[in-house]
């Protein structure tokens, strides 16, 4: 068995590029040879939950991830990039759960290669749920939020 010479600077420069544009992983191939550099994401902190209105016996249990990505009200990334849900650090986020919101409202912002890109609602309606934290890396077709 042969030992594999890896180019450790190579490797690093990779994971700079991983940071740098919030993708979750890269492969780089030359001649026979593959290097592949991943990330896992980093832990989400879970949005603060409503206010349980009067009346009800307590909180709804939370859908699974594909049923999310079948609601009708789910607003999804169009990219990958790293996701805002304020217009700058120390504002007021775009939107909160429980605000109306109108079609083409920005809810949020993507950052991909270094440009910010407006995420606006596709229709009106109530912010049931926001499934993203600020500075979070997203992935393409990922659920950011619910509107109902």
């Amino acid at each position: 068995m042969t030992a594999i010479k890896i180019d450790r600077d190579l490797v690093r420069e990779l994971a700079a590029l991983l940071q740098e544009t919030g993708l979750s992983e890269l492969e780089y191939a030359q001649g026979d040879v593959r290097i592949r550099v991943a990330r896992a994401g980093p832990a989400m902190v879970a949005p603060e939950a409503p206010a349980v209105a009067p009346g009800r016996g307590g909180a709804e249990p939370r859908p699974e991830p594909a049923t999310e990505a079948a609601h009708p009200g789910a607003i999804t990334s169009p990219m990958v990039g790293v996701a805002y849900v304020r217009p700058e650090p120390g504002a007021e986020t775009f939107v909160k759960v429980g605000d109306r919101v109108v079609e083409g409202q920005t809810v949020l912002l993507i950052e991909a290669m270094k440009t910010f890109n407006p995420i606006r609602a596709p229709r009106a309606g109530t912010v049931a749920r926001v499934l993203v934290s600020d500075g979070a890396p997203v992935e393409y077709g990922e659920v950011l939020m619910i509107l109902e």
